[in-house]
């Protein structure tokens, strides 16, 4: 549970700002939004994809499923995102799933979900 509180804050940190400022989302829409990708994320990419592949794979798995996420949110719950600043949030989510995975990974591995 701690492991998920952290992703849901690391991930926070740059979609919740970013949605706001470059989507025109409202703050409370940015964090639905955040709390939806970083659980989805957090049990495919760190719960399943981690533990029987590397940190390199899961964070790709990261960036594909944060990608499409964010297409099929962008028309329903906020405002259209340019593929410059959609490449851009993801890649910022990308880098901070990396750390996450390797300051977290052995943790994420063993632990109960």
């Amino acid at each position: 549970m701690r492991l998920l509180l952290m992703k849901l804050m690391i991930n926070g940190l740059i979609t919740v700002p970013f949605l706001v400022i470059f989507a025109g989302t409202s703050f409370s829409g940015a964090v639905v939004t955040s709390v939806l990708l970083s659980v989805i994320a957090y049990v495919v990419g760190d719960r399943f994809i981690l533990k029987v592949t590397n940190n390199v794979v899961a964070t790709v798995a990261d960036l594909g499923l944060a990608f499409v996420f964010f297409v099929l949110v962008s028309g329903v719950t906020m405002g259209e995102l340019s593929l410059v600043e959609l490449l851009t949030l993801v890649a910022g989510i990308g880098v901070l799933d990396y750390y996450f995975h390797r300051t977290f990974g052995a943790n994420l591995v063993t632990s109960a979900a």
